[in-house]
């Protein structure tokens, strides 16, 4: 049987870089060798991705972002398209509409090849906040952002969604519903479990055995830190003994630790660490609204921890408030530390939500997900082959 080719783009292929790559290695693992040959195409990343033909795109550091790197097609154009053209794909996997992006799709286009894309990042959110000191530009630049995506994911033959708030928003700019699917994210039930709770992990971090709050996340503005430094402050004024855990890294760190005096700073730690952390603090904190998604929101469900975010983003959708959680008016520190000191008091409402946590994240399933994927890619390719993971 002819394998199924496929070239993939992406800007960033490290491991563990942050939710959306580790969503691409969760399909990369599968990948069914029998089936499927995939090119790699990538800016940032291992020399060779999973023991498949991998290509190294130039790419520079964003000045605004230090963490991310953006991949420059334009570089290398002649020789990129030589190298694809050589591999022959039969579909084309885009996860961003980046430079790279933009120049897989007009491959694509030229040569008539069917488009695949996952809405990993909600770019628009992050404008706010790297606007804010230039307000006046903030509502043009979103206007110039929603266009260049609509006319982005409306050349796309399939577009994966991962959540019905973020569908709900990209069919506000004009994309069109009949190019989406709902496909959310899967959970590792056995990463991330309640079995991992370690009481003596976190008393070794905080030096007692007070109730923690933990936030675990990139340390970058567009995850609402300013509200974060808020909660904190209030808290610290009230609750002094509460503790707070910040588990990631960023450009924004140095600016935490020092609204943040008193938290504990773990720095970025590997999912076996955030998988204690998880199970053995009291409560999960996260006001970020710029998630496409918010895989550490479901993972701190998985792992049994009570969970308070921003009412906005894609994760406010794992939230049926006060069943399972509590959502907050995004900007308001205030309603989040009612919230907070409600669930430090009432061990029935914390049981609760573990328990409902526990039963949502529960039905998410890798395997689903990545046999979905593979269908589609199969189907796109015109082959009629039904793909077992």
């Amino acid at each position: 049987m002819k394998k199924i080719r496929v070239a993939f783009f992406a800007e960033i292929l490290i491991e563990d870089f942050d939710g959306a790559v580790r969503t691409m290695y969760q399909l990369i693992k599968r990948i069914d060798r029998n089936i499927f040959e995939f090119l790699f195409v990538y800016g940032a990343g291992p020399d060779s991705i999973a023991g498949f033909e991998s290509l190294k795109v130039p790419a520079l550091t964003l000045p605004i972002n230090t963490g991310y790197t953006m991949a420059i097609p334009g570089l290398v154009m002649s020789e990129l398209k030589e190298e694809i053209d050589s591999f022959v794909p039969d579909i084309i996997h885009i996860a961003t509409p980046s430079l790279l992006g933009n120049f897989a799709l007009k491959y694509a286009t030229q040569r008539g090849l069917p488009v695949i894309s996952i809405y990993h990042t909600h770019f628009i959110s992050y404008i706010d906040y790297y606007l804010k000191h230039t307000p006046f530009l903030i509502n043009k630049v979103k206007q110039i952002m929603a266009e260049s995506h609509k006319v982005f994911y409306n050349q796309c033959d399939q577009v994966y969604v991962p959540s019905v708030s973020m569908k709900e928003e990209l069919i506000d700019i004009g994309v069109d519903t009949y190019r989406m699917k709902l496909w959310q994210r899967g959970m590792d039930s056995g990463l991330f479990s309640p079995r991992h709770k370690n009481s003596k992990t976190v008393q070794a971090l905080t030096g007692n055995d007070n109730p923690t709050i933990l936030f675990a996340s990139r340390l970058v503005w567009e995850k609402n830190l300013e509200t974060l430094f808020e909660v904190y402050t209030i808290m610290q004024e009230y609750h002094p003994e509460v503790n707070f855990i910040i588990a990631g890294d960023g450009v924004a760190r140095k600016a935490c630790e020092v609204k943040m005096k008193n938290a504990v700073f773990t720095g970025k730690v590997d999912h076996k660490t955030l998988s204690v952390l998880y199970a053995s603090s009291s409560l999960f904190l996260f006001p970020s609204v710029s998630e496409a998604y918010g895989n550490v929101v479901l993972e701190a469900m998985a792992s049994g921890l009570p969970c308070v975010i921003a009412d906005g983003g894609g994760s406010k959708d794992f939230i049926e408030q006060g069943i399972n959680g509590f959502k907050c008016d995004p900007y308001n520190a205030a309603c989040y530390v009612e919230r907070i000191e409600l669930l430090l008091k009432s061990n029935s409402l914390r049981e609760q939500f573990i328990e409902e946590g526990l039963q949502y994240s529960s039905r998410l399933s890798w395997e689903h997900l990545a046999s979905v994927y593979f269908d589609d890619l199969a189907e796109m390719a015109g082959a009629d082959v039904l793909v077992k993971i």
